[in-house]
């Protein structure tokens, strides 16, 4: 690709702290690219191709101020890094569901950030840690009201979440075998086309705030503040993109214009 354009990204997500590659600038950067950049699937819906590549992803997110989900976000992401001088590794992982029984390999990318200690960041997993966590300690990392923890099993690291009631979730597991965008293609395409995919089932967009979150889920605005919770109900399609503008910053341009045909037709399906 052409060299990354790091002062757009930057201006993306209206970052101006320090550039050197630290732990330090690692934390500033993480925290605001989870603040400026929506977790969103809305191209699914529109039959907008997701191209895994430094250069469609950065028209996308930083060109046309649009959101992503986590091959996109983390994918980009670790392009910045690298180009301020970082060591980032693409990671594959296994995200666990209500049960605690985890997905197929590629169901997530997380990244290794690799200083005098290595790092889990992740830009691309919703409501989940907004500073990287250090990857070798094995006690629960706070921040804030919330509190995490990496925990090591025979054949992978698993990152759990404390819940209200002080037991451990599990989010997703893990290993550190590096891997390139096209490791994660067969993946991508299932959560474009399948309709066992939660991706192709309702839209999201979804961007943290100071003080909670703000998420619009299919004509649901569910705003949170630390443990308030209020939702309105959005009227028609016209509020929908007027919130989209407003509150995530993405303006969708008119069909006509944006869709191109991907040859994924819906149900296509993992093979």
């Amino acid at each position: 690709m052409a060299k990354l354009d790091a002062a757009a990204y930057l201006q993306r997500i209206n970052y101006d702290g320090p550039l050197e590659p630290s732990a330090e600038t690692l934390r500033q950067l993480h925290v605001a690219h989870l603040l400026s950049v929506p977790f969103e699937n809305l191209s699914i819906h529109r039959r907008e191709p997701i191209v895994l590549s430094d250069d469609t992803l950065f028209e996308k997110i930083v060109g046309r101020q649009r959101g992503g989900f986590c091959y996109e976000l983390n994918g980009l992401f670790a392009a910045l890094l690298r180009a301020l001088g970082f060591k980032v590794t693409m990671l594959s992982a296994e995200v666990a569901n209500n049960e605690g029984d985890f997905g197929e390999p590629f169901d997530h990318m997380t990244l290794m950030v690799t200083l005098e200690e290595r790092w889990l960041a992740d830009v691309g997993f919703g409501d989940s840690f907004r500073e990287p966590l250090r990857l070798d300690s094995r006690e629960p990392q706070v921040q804030g009201d919330d509190a995490f923890k990496i925990e090591e099993t025979e054949t992978h690291l698993v990152m759990s979440r404390r819940r209200a009631d002080g037991d451990w979730q599990p989010q997703y597991r893990f290993t550190l075998e590096p891997y390139g965008f096209a490791d994660y293609d067969e993946m991508c395409r299932y959560h474009q086309t399948s309709p066992q995919s939660h991706f192709t089932q309702k839209r999201i967009c979804s961007l943290a705030t100071i003080d909670g979150r703000l998420t619009l889920s299919d004509m649901r605005l569910i705003t949170t503040r630390g443990q308030e919770r209020d939702e309105l109900e959005v009227a028609d399609k016209m509020q929908y993109e007027k919130i989209l503008k407003e509150q995530f910053g993405i303006a969708l341009a008119q069909k006509s214009e944006s869709l191109i045909h991907t040859g994924l037709q819906p149900g296509d399906e993992r093979p």
